[in-house]
């Protein structure tokens, strides 16, 4: 499923499918929208409602409300019916057990009935909310529609998946919708079942728009020393262990990597499980490009990983004499020792190729002359 950008699906998702053939909620649970199940149109007016049996509405009700992509949750004509029609329309369009809303609402928006303010909050079985649902079925006329008539804490409900809102708009790319969550004042630093947040969704998806819009919604403004809204942790790891420019290293994304140092990111920060910093990734992923801009940004060549490893060892040990040399002429120190009490000269020992780019033998000289060795 593809569509164009600017509020619309970009991509379709593996989902994760249960026992009785049911995906679960959220990012993982993208399935195209036409090849679900078909449901009639609404009619225009409330008073056009016709009567209907208790089973057919709670029929009705578990194809409307599951965030599946299999249910014709949401129809297209509600992109242009919906934002205008929403005070009146909603309270019938998302019918539920009275048990399964919430006992006591947020404060009561301006203009919304108590009736209205349940169904915009009302949650799925999934702990989906309206929200979550626009976006997941790529209708951002509704969600902007929610966002402004909804508070804050409303729009920072984790479904099942411990996804907000922003992170599915970001995994998306819905930059309208990304706009007006960050505005509300969300909390961007909100991590999902894998622990990552919106940003690191942004970093792994390379979606630098995205990217952009969270930073600067949490800069801190000229002339003042406090954050707009939550302050954005760029240091902060995933599950994995893995920070922002971690990932984004690992993706081989300069322009990501360039603008997560120039919002603060620390260039040395080590990643949770061995110790790594960006310039070990980068040196494992045989990345000249990424290892020179690290180092011309001022990244530590003889970073230690846990076991003592510098990226010099790494380098000699994958055999990427290209990169050793680049450490090598960065000051890199090839007598380090590792826990194994190994240098990377150690480690060179028997490769020429090795050993050259670790000891160009600048002062060599034939006939009183210098040799001059190219890369």
């Amino acid at each position: 499923m593809s569509r164009a950008a600017g509020g619309e699906c970009r991509k379709e998702a593996a989902g994760w499918e249960g026992e009785d053939g049911q995906c679960d909620s959220g990012i993982e649970s993208l399935r195209s929208l036409p090849g679900g199940r078909e449901t009639p149109a609404a009619p225009e007016g409330p008073s056009a409602a016709p009567e209907a049996p208790e089973e057919t509405l709670a029929e009705t009700a578990e194809e409307r409300l599951d965030s599946s992509y299999g249910s014709g949750a949401l129809p297209e004509a509600l992109p242009e019916a919906l934002p205008e029609a929403l005070p009146e329309a909603l309270p019938e369009a998302l019918p539920g057990a009275p048990g399964d809303r919430p006992e006591e609402p947020p404060p009561q928006p301006e203009g919304l009935s108590r009736q209205q303010l349940e169904a915009l909050t009302y949650l799925s079985e999934d702990g989906d909310t309206l929200v979550h649902l626009a976006i997941i079925h790529c209708v951002p006329a509704v969600a902007l529609c929610c966002i402004a008539q909804l508070p804050r804490e409303v729009l920072e409900i984790q479904n099942d998946l411990f996804q907000t809102p922003l992170h599915l708009a970001v995994y998306l790319e819905q930059p309208s919708v990304i706009q007006a969550l960050i505005h509300k004042g969300v909390n961007p630093g909100l991590q999902d079942r894998n622990g990552n947040t919106p940003l690191h969704l942004a970093c792994e998806q390379q979606r630098l728009q995205c990217a952009q819009q969270l930073l600067e919604g949490t800069a801190t403004p000229e002339g003042t020393t406090q954050p707009r809204g939550h302050h954005q942790d760029l240091q902060l790891q995933n599950w994995q262990g893995l920070a922002c420019l971690h990932i984004s290293t690992l993706k081989g994304n300069i322009a990501m990597m360039s603008l997560l140092l120039e919002s603060g990111a620390n260039i040395d920060v080590r990643e949770g499980t061995s110790g790594k910093t960006p310039l070990h990734l980068a040196v494992e992923c045989h990345d000249c490009k990424a290892v020179q801009f690290l180092l011309h940004n001022g990244a530590y060549v003889d970073a230690q990983m846990y076991n003592g490893c510098t990226p010099l060892h790494l380098a000699v040990g994958r055999k990427d004499a290209t990169i050793a040399a680049i450490l090598s002429h960065s000051g890199a120190d090839t007598l380090l020792r590792n826990m194994e009490n190994e240098t990377a000269q150690d480690l060179a020992d028997g490769n020429d190729d090795l050993l050259l780019a670790l000891l160009p033998f600048d002062d060599l000289k034939i006939s009183g002359k210098p040799v001059v060795c190219s890369e």
